[in-house]
């Protein structure tokens, strides 16, 4: 039978390391995924981005859970779920998705571009 309590122990010894290395790795990937597809960019690429992105995501929800297992529930302990999850999402979307995921960059990109404009009008106005 496996034995697990090696690896939890391991990762609340290791938290701040473990984090400190895992919040921008699946920030910086995820990112690194929504511009490859927002830029139409080899499916190949894609599906290697995502891999990456989904182990890390992976990782990070797992490293939360050893926590919520022993009974840590804190505020960090949601918002780092919380993270793991949404970039979990984004990089199953990427791959199951991509012409859909697409369409919604692009929506957002327009929805950003007529708030800036907005914006610099009112400036301009005042």
């Amino acid at each position: 039978m496996l034995d697990f309590n090696p690896l939890i122990t391991f990762s609340h010894q290791h938290c701040v390391a473990i984090c400190a290395v895992l919040v921008p790795f699946n920030l910086l990937l995820t990112l690194l995924t929504l511009v490859l597809v927002g830029f139409e960019r080899p499916k190949l690429r894609v599906k290697q981005s995502t891999a990456v992105a989904i182990a890390g995501a992976v990782l990070m929800v797992l490293h939360v859970l050893t926590w919520l297992v022993v009974g840590i529930v804190q505020i960090q302990t949601f918002i780092l779920l919380s993270l793991g999850l949404v970039c979990l999402w984004i990089n199953l979307w990427a791959l199951g998705y991509p012409g859909s995921l697409q369409t919604t960059i692009r929506v957002c990109i327009e929805l950003a571009q007529q708030f800036v404009r907005s914006m610099v009008q009112r400036v301009e106005a005042s």
